[in-house]
């Protein structure tokens, strides 16, 4: 005499083909990033700009005038015209002694946006991480 059983069956998903889709989504997202974070990268100023506050260390102001001349200012020093190569090693030199020193940009108002662009990437390539844009109060 033989007793049958019924066995219950178990509804199971099938997961191979989900693990295949979500492989192809992570290399198409390992190709793309790449191409999206070009550029430099900024610290924008807020509408509503708040100053730096004053227990922080004092900044290296990169500056660009109505010539495009650029100017490296530590704190208060005031310095003369540089070429572009002398700003990034100053600028390298000096993250190198100490790489949290904030890094702005100050640039006159009627310099080309061009001028602007050109020295934010020569401290990127001096391996300034971020860079902040100085602005004057709307009151000025």
């Amino acid at each position: 005499m033989y007793v049958r059983v019924k066995r219950k069956r178990v509804a199971e998903i099938n997961v191979v083909p989900y693990i295949d889709v979500m492989l192809v989504l992570l290399i198409i997202f390992m190709v793309t990033a790449p191409l999206i974070t070009q550029g430099v990268k900024v610290d924008l100023p807020k509408a509503d700009a708040q100053a730096m506050d004053q227990d922080t260390k004092p900044p290296l102001v990169a500056s660009v005038d109505i010539d495009g001349k650029y100017y490296l200012n530590v704190g208060d020093s005031k310095s003369d015209a540089l070429e572009p190569d002398e700003l990034a090693t100053l600028v390298a030199a000096r993250l190198t002694v100490d790489p949290d020193t904030p890094v702005v940009v100050n640039g006159d108002g009627n310099v080309s946006y061009n001028s602007i662009i050109q020295l934010m990437v020569l401290l990127q390539n001096a391996g300034v991480p971020s860079v902040g844009l100085m602005t004057d109060s709307p009151e000025s």
